[in-house]
């Protein structure tokens, strides 16, 4: 089998590619000649998985699948949310992302946050969507170098390192994308 994951984020397809079977040839966006910016303009973060998964669909044919993921974080309304990746503005800098949002958090006491992934799936026709949440807090600074993204200043409740502090086999495990990952797994070990 084969199935197109909806990006060209390297670090998310090293992520899923750590998860999904080998027996499932993973292709990315690149690989189809797809070299566009694929569709964001939903409001919430299952709609742009959504519209992601058919736009591929559409203009491509192949079956694939599509994630987005937020970072929402309690004290400041759920954002960034669904512009988790263009917070700090359409430069999609992680570093200008996390310190306007640590900037944001200095007065506010409650640092509570969750990671929430939706993967959303079009296969044989038919549209199927998966959610993983992981509830954690903001760090007060950036804490390690692995990971992407809000890495740095997300550490999982449980937990005493950051996401960017853990190696890939734990984050995946207790992480948002990981916990959306292993549902696809498991539905698509029906076919």
């Amino acid at each position: 089998m084969q199935i197109v994951f909806a990006t060209n984020n390297l670090n998310k397809i090293k992520e899923v590619q750590s998860i999904i079977p080998t027996h499932i040839k993973l292709l990315s966006l690149k690989d189809i000649g797809c070299f566009e910016d694929v569709p964001e303009t939903q409001s919430t973060i299952k709609g742009n998985a959504i519209q992601k998964a058919e736009y591929v669909k559409k203009h491509y044919g192949y079956d694939c699948f599509a994630d987005d993921t937020g970072l929402e974080v309690e004290s400041l309304n759920n954002e960034p949310g669904v512009f988790s990746a263009r917070y700090a503005g359409p430069q999609r800098d992680a570093n200008d992302n996390m310190d306007l949002l640590l900037n944001n958090l200095i007065e506010k006491p409650n640092r509570n946050a969750q990671f929430k992934t939706v993967v959303a799936l079009h296969l044989n026709g038919n549209l199927e969507t998966f959610t993983g949440i992981c509830k954690g807090k903001i760090t007060p600074n950036k804490q390690g170098e692995k990971g992407f993204g809000y890495d740095p200043i997300f550490m999982p409740d449980g937990y005493t390192k950051t996401f960017a502090e853990m190696d890939l086999i734990l984050k995946n495990k207790i992480g948002h994308r990981g916990k959306a990952i292993t549902q696809l797994v498991a539905f698509l070990g029906n076919f």
